[in-house]
């Protein structure tokens, strides 16, 4: 961000940056892989398969329509999360497109850490996909269109979901560069697409080995 706009925000946006933080991190914390399957199903996702608390395991592990209610609870939790940064950005700070860009980005790595590590499930959360990519999809139409382009055809022609999300995280960090030019929002991408790069640094370590398990809609029954 330039000097002249830091100098016209001034220190009142410390408070309402940390507030939605906190926000976001709680959003991000609601884990639907881990809600669904621990309070409905009684079965924790975690116990079972890859040992992960997301999409790809829930449903390859439970499969069924409970599988939308964990898609539900991923998406909706990244836009509220995100709107919150949009309008605390908008009308406790300054209603300018590149600080309403910059709340944005940063309401949404604060639910990407809530999602990963939650608090309320001992910080063993999902990779950050889902919510990652509707983070995506809140940001610009033209980071969402790299993002989710690459990962959708890497997907679908390898069938290695962790392949497109690698992309996911890669990408992110050039695109939201590409789009906003703006140090704050290069950094808080670099640790979105940073997160989701070590949370599948397993996966990157079985593709290399072409041991990496292949997505399939029949999902496998514990």
């Amino acid at each position: 961000m330039n000097v002249e706009l830091l100098t016209e925000i001034g220190p009142g946006f410390v408070l309402p940056a940390l507030v939605v933080a906190a926000i976001a991190y709680f959003c991000g914390c609601f884990n639907g892989a881990v809600i669904v399957s621990k309070y409905i199903l009684r079965d924790d996702v975690r116990k079972h398969g890859s040992g992960n608390a997301g999409l790809t395991n829930f449903y390859r592990t439970f499969g069924g329509p409970l599988t939308l209610v964990v898609i539900l609870t991923d998406v909706l939790k990244a836009i509220v999360a995100v709107w919150v940064g949009i309008l605390a950005a908008k009308y406790f700070v300054l209603d300018d497109a590149l600080v309403i860009a910059l709340g944005k980005y940063w309401a949404g790595t604060f639910c990407l850490i809530g999602h990963m590590f939650p608090c309320m499930f001992q910080f063993k959360g999902g990779k950050g996909i889902l919510s990652g990519g509707t983070i995506a999809i809140m940001m610009d139409w033209r980071v969402a269109l790299v993002v989710w382009g690459g990962f959708l055809v890497l997907a679908i022609i390898t069938k290695w979901v962790s392949l497109g999300s690698c992309w996911a995280g890669l990408s992110f960090p050039f695109v939201s560069w590409f789009v906003y030019q703006d140090v704050v929002i290069l950094l808080l991408a670099i640790v979105c697409g940073g997160l989701i790069l070590w949370k599948h640094r397993g996966n990157m370590k079985r593709i290399l080995k072409g041991e990496e398990s292949k997505f399939s809609f029949h999902h496998k029954k514990s």
